[in-house]
């Protein structure tokens, strides 16, 4: 705990606000807004909106809620997509398709896995060529396609294999489906992996796109877009785990997709119906584009000598990011190789880097130890979709007459999730304020060790229900109640609260100003390499043991110790976590205060723009 507070006191400098989230503290989900790739009003101003025919917009016929309101409709009906698909179809690998658990767990988290990994190359697309508006038109129509796809794959009866009675399921004698029946599922699957990604990454940011930043009324409606944005994802998920769940195990899986299939396929359309309301921002380029560009001519040079100074690196005197001595290997990417052809060279970014850039992409490397200590927060996240569904197929579903399907447990998951969501921001970070005396109560750092320690909490908690459930089965050839499993689904929801909003507000605002886009990349990749860990585990620790631990009758095997893996690579992860939390240095910024922000003890910057700097090293 002391590592913590160590962690929670490092101070910015004086007048400074350590977040970006903290440009507006009133707000709920301010994040959110960061999160779309914007980085205030001077970007506004240097990237005005235009119209569907490329004429400057008329903010009194286009934006506005009607054309945000449109465009969320895309992000409801991809929630209710994912989240239906995600949050049961592991029952069906193994109840159905008679597929291993170890297997259906691996297929259902390299699903989710991709998903989240192909947001990166969505977001990449659109800041590069397409646009927000045709990068989520074409991946909706790629997503309405997948899952109609999937409602042909799981209402065909050639793609299944014999039905299996409870006497052949006990003794493992069922008939797996054979490689070729698995061909239509698995195109359907990534069909919509790649629809998904490709909406994630950009819906948000599109709809923000809708309100001018420059104008006090919209940027206001700007951050309640992002409330309700939030409130159609966690709408979505509970619908799906509520309403399409309960269709796919009662009365078929052919009206469980279909009915996501028919959403999608609507939203669509009304997407297109509002193609004349919306405003559009032109592609800017992406920065990954940068970041591979600079990468590809430190590589070239690495033969070169470095410079007697850093000032006769390229463009030295313009960059407006402080020049660093890490990662000095990069600098030789600002090193030009003909100094009789300067201003040729200069105007070739694949000939010669600039000293912004390299800095830029030097900041983006530093942000790659905290990254990678969030990586197993997801993967204990990954669990609640796969072996916890299966556990709740062994325990007593029943209320009453009503048997609530194994996925539809993960209620309890999103509900905790918006009600720590709304803690955090009315009562936590106020009562932090007053304790820690900081402006922004919790620090991101600290929001993101909370989760990591919850998930740790979570992981213990799963073991222990999860002995106590099969011993229950065993001796006493009685099920326990599935509610049993709440603590574990309440424990990563208030971690995914945590952990969700830090890291967002970390790597935006440690991010260089020019590359807020990579904000949003950034957290996608921790959640896919999450799921793609939780991957290697389960086959990892499948092969070690004889596939012991994990069977598909879990009453057989010994899953609490899966769990208890987990809670031990979490504990150590958290220490490695705290030690490098201790040692990063926070990015110093200035904001001036919100008008519409009551909160004490802040004095408005004397300049209207964020004025960036990076601490000294050493200094905390």
């Amino acid at each position: 705990m002391e590592a913590m507070e160590k962690l929670g006191s490092q101070k910015m400098h004086r007048g400074t606000v350590d977040s970006l989230a903290s440009q507006c503290l009133c707000s709920t989900h301010a994040h959110e807004v960061l999160a779309a790739g914007h980085s205030g009003e001077e970007d506004a101003q240097n990237d005005p909106a235009v119209d569907f025919r490329g004429g400057p917009a008329d903010r009194s016929k286009t934006g506005g809620w009607l054309a945000a309101g449109l465009i969320l409709g895309t992000e409801l009906s991809e929630r209710m997509c994912v989240m239906g698909i995600s949050m049961n179809l592991v029952t069906y690998l193994v109840g159905v398709l008679h597929i291993s658990s170890a297997k259906s767990a691996n297929m259902v988290t390299n699903f989710m896995g991709t998903l989240n990994l192909l947001g990166l190359f969505g977001g990449f697309l659109a800041d590069a060529k397409l646009g927000r508006y045709l990068t989520v038109a074409i991946f909706a129509m790629i997503t309405a396609l997948g899952v109609s796809l999937l409602t042909a794959a799981t209402t065909t009866p050639s793609m299944r294999p014999p039905p299996c009675d409870d006497y052949r399921k006990q003794h493992h004698r069922c008939i797996e489906v054979k490689g070729n029946q698995l061909v239509l599922l698995y195109a359907a699957l990534y069909t919509v992996a790649l629809g998904g990604g490709g909406i994630k990454s950009n819906v948000s940011g599109f709809g923000s796109d809708q309100f001018d930043q420059t104008d006090p009324k919209e940027e206001k409606a700007m951050i309640l877009f992002f409330n309700r944005f939030y409130f159609c994802i966690s709408t979505g998920s509970l619908f799906a785990v509520i309403v399409l769940v309960y269709l796919q195990d009662n009365v078929g899986r052919g009206w469980g997709y279909g009915v996501s299939a028919g959403t999608m396929v609507i939203a669509v359309a009304v997407f297109f119906c509002g193609t004349p309301l919306y405003r559009f921002k032109k592609p800017r380029g992406s920065p990954l584009t940068i970041i591979w560009r600079v990468s590809l001519l430190a590589w070239k040079k690495r033969t070169r000598p470095h410079p007697s100074h850093p000032s006769l690196l390229n463009e030295y005197d313009n960059a407006t990011v402080p020049y660093s001595e890490k990662f000095k290997c990069l600098d030789k990417a600002a090193i030009m190789d003909d100094p009789t052809s300067i201003g040729e060279q200069k105007n070739d970014p694949w000939i010669v880097s600039t000293v912004m850039e390299v800095e830029e992409v030097k900041m983006i490397l530093k942000l790659i130890p905290i990254w990678s200590t969030c990586i197993l927060f997801w993967t204990v996240y990954s669990q609640m979709t796969t072996f916890t569904i299966e556990q709740a197929t062994f325990m007593d579903r029943k209320v009453g007459t009503l048997v609530i399907p194994s996925g539809s447990y993960a209620t309890f998951l999103f509900i905790t999730i918006l009600l720590f969501t709304s803690l955090n921001e009315r009562l936590f970070i106020p009562l932090a304020r007053k304790l820690t005396h900081n402006a922004q109560g919790l620090t991101s750092l600290r929001r993101i060790g909370a989760g990591l320690f919850l998930s740790i909490l979570a992981m213990m908690a799963a073991a222990s229900i999860e002995k106590k459930r099969r011993e229950t089965a065993i001796r006493r050839s009685t099920k326990m109640s599935a509610f049993w499993l709440v603590p574990q689904y309440f424990l990563v929801g208030a971690g995914e609260a945590f952990v969700y909003v830090g890291q967002l507000e970390f790597f935006i605002r440690e991010a260089p100003a020019r590359m807020k886009s990579m904000s949003t990349g950034l957290f996608l990749s921790t959640i896919s390499m999450g799921f793609f860990v939780s991957s290697l585990l389960v086959s990892v620790v499948d092969k070690a043991t004889k596939k012991i631990w994990l069977r598909s009758n879990l009453n057989k095997g010994k899953l609490n110790n899966f769990y208890w893996l987990l809670a031990v690579l979490g504990l150590l992860n958290f220490i490695l976590f705290l030690v490098l939390a201790m040692r990063h240095q926070y990015k110093v910024q200035h904001y001036i205060k919100p008008k519409n922000c009551n909160e004490k003890g802040f004095k408005p910057a004397d300049d209207l723009t964020a004025i960036e700097m990076v601490k000294e090293e050493g200094k905390i």
